[in-house]
């Protein structure tokens, strides 16, 4: 009686939404083409319609990762600084030894 659950992709779930907003099929038929219980459909709908507005809001959904990008980066240029003093006060250190 183990029944592994399956994992379905966000390509699929999408695909089957989008199937869902044309309206062309009733919730059974989908259901039964799919082979994905009615129930679970309509969570992955109401996801679906929760997130959409994400997409447009702030410009871009790049946002977060650009903001990201930018402080890794600034990071970076900061280690490689410091990284050129610590290399320059060893130099100096044994020098005077």
């Amino acid at each position: 009686m183990n029944k592994t659950r399956r994992k379905h992709s966000a390509k699929f779930k999408t695909k089957v939404v989008l199937e869902m907003l044309k309206e062309s099929q009733t919730l059974a038929e989908l259901s039964g083409k799919h082979s994905v219980h009615a129930t679970q459909l309509t969570k992955w709908k109401q996801v679906f319609l929760e997130k959409a507005s994400e997409i447009f809001s702030s410009g871009s959904g790049n946002s977060k990762k650009k903001a990201r990008d930018k402080l890794e980066n600034e990071l970076y240029k900061k280690i490689g600084q410091l990284q050129v003093e610590l290399d320059w006060l060893k130099k100096k250190s044994e020098t005077w030894m």
